[in-house]
């Protein structure tokens, strides 16, 4: 519980951020972890609350308290071994995850929340810098052979769980690199691919066989997704060649918007821009549309569009601006009406930050105008809802300068082929059908496929990834072997 009066004490400390002006000249990681010392502080703000919220407003039921304890008592060896009892990633989401547990401590109720976060990524790195994260490879080997489909948090998380089950895990990767949406989606300044790298060699060394390149059932030939395929692998060799299969694909079909003048140049699809980018910031190759001096348009306010904006201000944007079609919501949630479920409220990301960045709300992009077969502007309309539908007010048409549209709207569904490829079931969402409840969790309608992740829970956080990849994991271990001693 940390210090009995810590909460009464110390004040919430974040985690100190190189200025603005300074990080925009470069891709890399701008937050610094807490010292030791700090760690211990904000640990003794956990409070002995009786019932712990974070733990269940975390998806993979971090036993948050306890690391809290320990880290303010010093024992940070012990921490690391009860911060990976639950999640085999805390480098991913001590960078990228919203913290869903922060929103549901006890804490937060009337004060500032334990940052929970910034510890976990404190024990985490201070581990990696020790050398305590070793791997950890299994002392039996079953003799059964299991494919994981796609290498992203769910995939790596499954395939992890089952080579330390003893298994023989072979993951299949379309791209040339492994990590999936963590490589190639996600930018450098909020998750350095180092952190990932590190983690691909320890599965390695505990068995993990990748093969990247390699097209799963079908090319996706999804809108701006790079496509590093040069391999083809059938979905009938796959069902025949291993015991089992593991869809864990992620969802990767963006969400368009089909305005008069969306063919024009310069408009493209959030992952157009940002996987060149991560391609560029590794070294391969160059990103082939550029920012620099264009005002850029970003539709959709979520963390996609962060991701854009920061990468914009890098490459010298002459401006920003960021179109929401939801209304703006409140700079400060209703605690007594939300908590401890995850609070509707305004939230500004550091990419904001990063420059004068123009957030609209409650607008939709009603026409791109073009010039000499590109955009040079939008035509917009502002929106009200009434009873749960957007209508358009009359008299409220503006004209935004752009030379530059990324669509950031989210991702409506994973590839169609993959899943056609293997016969799998839909839902009415088109992910993957497969339930997380009773027997046969996680289990396709398809004999020894199982799907887990984005592809069968439609886009979502890379904690819930890896949350279902273990799960799944599980349940594909008692299927092979009849009971399994993995965590779910």
């Amino acid at each position: 519980m940390g210090k009995p009066t810590g909460f009464l004490e110390f004040h919430r400390l974040s985690e100190a951020s190189e200025p603005a002006d300074a990080r925009v000249q470069n891709y890399k990681e701008f937050l610094s972890r807490l010292s030791d010392e700090e760690s211990a502080v904000q640990g003794a703000r956990c409070m002995d609350c009786g019932i712990p919220f974070c733990n269940n407003g975390c998806p993979v039921n971090n036993i948050i308290p306890d690391w809290n304890d320990l880290v303010y008592r010093g024992q940070w060896e012990h921490a690391l071994r009860v911060l990976h009892s639950t999640n085999n990633f805390p480098d991913f989401t001590g960078r990228i995850c919203p913290a869903p547990c922060e929103a549901a401590c006890t804490l937060n109720i009337n004060a500032d929340a334990v940052g929970i976060k910034s510890i976990e990524r404190a024990i985490i790195d201070k581990a990696w810098e020790n050398g305590w994260v070793k791997p950890q490879v299994s002392q039996r080997k079953t003799g059964k052979k299991v494919a994981v489909v796609g290498s992203g948090p769910a995939g790596l998380a499954t395939a992890q769980q089952l080579a330390r089950a003893g298994h023989d895990v072979v993951v299949f990767e379309k791209s040339d690199r492994i990590g999936g949406l963590l490589r190639y989606g996600i930018p450098d300044f909020k998750l350095e691919k180092t952190v990932i790298d590190r983690r691909v060699e320890q599965m390695q060394a505990e068995g993990v066989e990748f093969r990247t390149s390699v097209c799963v059932g079908a090319v996706p030939g999804v809108p701006g997704v790079a496509n590093d395929g040069k391999e083809m692998v059938s979905a009938e060799q796959l069902t025949a060649d291993f015991d089992a299969v593991i869809l864990a694909a992620g969802s990767e079909v963006p969400r368009d918007l089909p305005a008069p003048g969306r063919e024009l140049g310069g408009v493209h699809f959030a992952l157009e821009f940002l996987i060149p980018q991560n391609k560029e910031v590794a070294g391969d190759g160059t990103n082939p549309i550029s920012a620099k001096g264009k005002h850029v348009v970003v539709i959709g306010g979520g963390d996609t569009g962060s991701d854009c904006v920061g990468t914009s201000y890098r490459h010298g944007a002459a401006s920003v601006t960021q179109f929401e079609v939801m209304p703006q919501p409140p700079e400060e949630e209703d605690k007594a009406l939300t908590w401890p479920y995850w609070p509707l409220k305004l939230r500004t990301s550091s990419s904001h930050k990063e420059g004068d960045t123009r957030r609209e709300f409650a607008i939709s992009t009603q026409e791109f105008v073009g010039e000499n077969g590109q955009v040079k502007a939008l035509r917009t309309a502002r929106l009200e809802w009434k009873d749960g539908k957007m209508i358009s007010v009359a008299g409220s048409e503006e004209t935004y300068p752009a030379d530059l549209v990324l669509f950031a709207m989210g991702f409506t569904n994973p590839v169609g082929s993959l899943l056609g490829a293997f016969g799998v079931d839909k839902d009415p969402r088109g992910n993957a059908k497969a339930t997380t409840d009773g027997e046969g969790c996680y289990a396709t309608n398809v004999a020894k496929v199982f799907a887990a992740g984005d592809v069968r829970r439609g886009q979502s956080l890379v904690v819930w990834a890896i949350r279902e990849g273990r799960q799944c994991a599980r349940e594909v271990d008692a299927f092979l072997m009849g009971s399994s001693e993995l965590p779910r």
